[in-house]
């Protein structure tokens, strides 16, 4: 791609990015005001419960100390008792959610050799090792990139971003680090940090799965994948619907290593159908 052809196209995915932010937020507000009724749950609270940006993180502690106690006890038990963990300590992976993208990808094989890949909310980086592994990316020739606020430690084959994928000028450096080249799966582990409240919490991951979707149907090439974390109450009609215009097959899915008493699943769209559908479908709005 020509640096002046790649300049616009930077320039108008922020600017389309910036604008699907904004717009989701205040869509997502409204949506909370009208459901939520007397709880008049402020603006500040929903977009802004700590200070931190999305990506996977642990809900606040209790203010007590012994309900503390008792809640980091039980956690310590399960990752002793939990098998991934022990795994992925073996086997030089960064998390056990590393084997949540291994078994997705074993089952629907959206990795290729030569594959290029996008990881959003990369941290601590397990999905992009084994992106990395299943592409074949290296040093020399990197063919996987991963954002996060979050601090990573470097991982062979990965251009990795310290950054909120929110911010305008967020997708624009993740294009630009693969050469302007067209991206064949965009992968997705974002998740705002908890509220506690479950109608927020639902708004709030559908809200980065919009933005990471957009940014999908801007990005792949024909044939690509998006694949991200949704929670139980499963994804919106119109985040539905909009994906299925877009790709050939989309479904929800739950690896085996996904905790049976965790809300959480993946959302799997494959065969995206070209930049033409995405450009028809804009006209259309």
């Amino acid at each position: 791609m020509a640096d002046g052809a790649r300049a616009r196209c930077g320039s108008g995915l922020a600017r389309r990015h910036s604008d699907l932010v904004d717009g989701c937020r205040s869509h997502h507000q409204a949506l909370l005001a009208l459901s939520e009724g007397s709880w008049q749950w402020s603006i500040a609270r929903l977009w802004a419960p700590a200070a931190a940006s999305p990506t996977r993180i642990l809900k606040s502690a209790s203010r007590r100390p012994k309900g503390r106690k008792v809640a980091s006890t039980k956690w310590l038990e399960r990752q002793l008792n939990d098998p991934y963990v022990a795994r992925a300590r073996s086997e030089g992976y960064r998390s056990r959610a590393a084997f949540k993208i291994k078994e997705m990808n074993e089952k629907q094989k959206f990795f290729k050799k030569g594959s290029r890949v996008v990881d959003l909310g990369a941290a601590p980086g397990g999905w992009s090792q084994v992106a990395a592994a299943a592409v074949g990316s290296t040093d020399a020739n990197p063919l996987v990139v991963g954002i996060d606020y979050l601090d990573m430690d470097p991982i062979p084959g990965v251009i990795l971003f310290k950054k909120d994928f929110t911010e305008d000028d967020a997708p624009g450096l993740l294009i630009e680090a693969l050469g302007g080249h067209k991206v064949d799966v965009v992968m997705s582990d974002m998740a705002w940090p908890t509220t506690g409240h479950r109608a927020t919490d639902h708004l709030r991951i559908v809200h980065l799965i919009e933005i990471a979707a957009d940014f999908a149907i801007q990005v792949l090439a024909p044939g690509g994948s998006f694949v991200a974390k949704v929670f139980q109450g499963g994804t919106e009609h119109e985040l539905l619907h909009m994906l299925k215009r877009h790709f050939n097959t989309t479904f929800h899915i739950k690896p085996p290593s996904s905790r049976k008493d965790s809300a959480e699943a993946y959302l799997v769209a494959k065969g995206f159908k070209g930049s033409n559908v995405a450009e028809n479908a804009e006209e259309e709005r």
